[in-house]
């Protein structure tokens, strides 16, 4: 009897087949850009026939999915396999904005990133293919384009979070061109409202999506653009989470930042359903 028991439980063992932890780079193809977008996709211990929940990553201005990793959120891999989630790191160039720009034709973010790359993605990797499953997050220039993303595609992503974003193009003044959003979107006389964040507040209402801002308050350039919009979505009864902390516009402000607002993204996941 003992012998059938021990039996039964081998093969059950092996029947579970268990693929290691995986950081895979790949070039991941935009038609819509015509080009090769590197990007990087850390996934926990992947089981076979069981599918995981995913987070789309971007980073910030002058940034890079292997700098992410490496010195953004040192600990993503171990993040991984503590909420058992699919990260995905693109590379969003160096000043792209998550747009679609309507003056370059190969920096075009916003649909490679919200359709196109969440398509391949759901194709090639063992992902839940349902909104409630799937988050995007960034900071600074990658909060900006979480937002903007998110807010338009309401039915790919549930949760969207923002670490000291640079939410407020009209507040950034001489920084507007410093950090070259006027190469993507044009001279900030002629901008289109489309892409100014406060212009997309009410799209929250109906969204059905979970929306967390964080900022330090030592800094200077993006403090008082989060606190507007904070206050804006308050004011219009829309529920989100806003959290502010010391700290300064860097990455030893927001790699804690992240790191702690990927725990709020799984505790969302797994609990908190609209």
């Amino acid at each position: 009897m003992k012998t059938t028991i021990l039996s039964v439980i081998t093969l059950l063992v092996s029947s579970i087949t268990l693929y290691a932890q995986q950081l895979i780079s790949e070039k991941v193809y935009s038609p819509k850009m015509n080009k090769e977008i590197e990007t990087i996709i850390i996934t926990p211990t992947l089981e076979q026939g069981k599918s995981y929940k995913s987070v789309y990553i971007l980073h910030g201005y002058s940034g890079n999915p292997t700098r992410t990793y490496q010195q953004d959120i040192p600990n993503l891999k171990q993040k991984a396999v503590e909420n058992n989630t699919i990260y995905i790191l693109a590379n969003g160039n160096y000043n792209s904005w998550y747009v679609d720009s309507p003056i370059k034709s190969d920096s075009q973010y916003q649909t490679f990133i919200g359709e196109e790359l969440v398509s391949y993605i759901d194709a090639h990797y063992p992902t839940i293919k349902d909104k409630n499953s799937r988050g995007i997050l960034g900071w600074s220039m990658g909060g900006y384009g979480a937002i903007h993303i998110g807010t338009h595609y309401p039915k790919t992503f549930s949760i969207i979070g923002s670490s000291c974003g640079a939410l407020d193009f009209i507040q950034f003044g001489t920084a507007y061109n410093e950090y070259q959003v006027d190469q993507v979107l044009g001279d900030f006389s002629k901008l289109n409202k489309q892409y100014l964040t406060n212009n997309t507040i009410d799209i929250f209402k109906t969204s059905q999506q979970m929306l967390i801002l964080d900022c330090g308050t030592e800094d200077d350039q993006m403090i008082e653009m989060n606190r507007k919009f904070h206050n804006l979505l308050t004011e219009r009864r829309i529920p989100h989470l806003y959290l502010e902390s010391l700290g300064d516009h860097t990455p030893a402000y927001w790699s804690k930042s992240l790191s702690h607002q990927l725990s709020l993204f799984e505790n969302y996941f797994t609990y908190d359903r609209l």
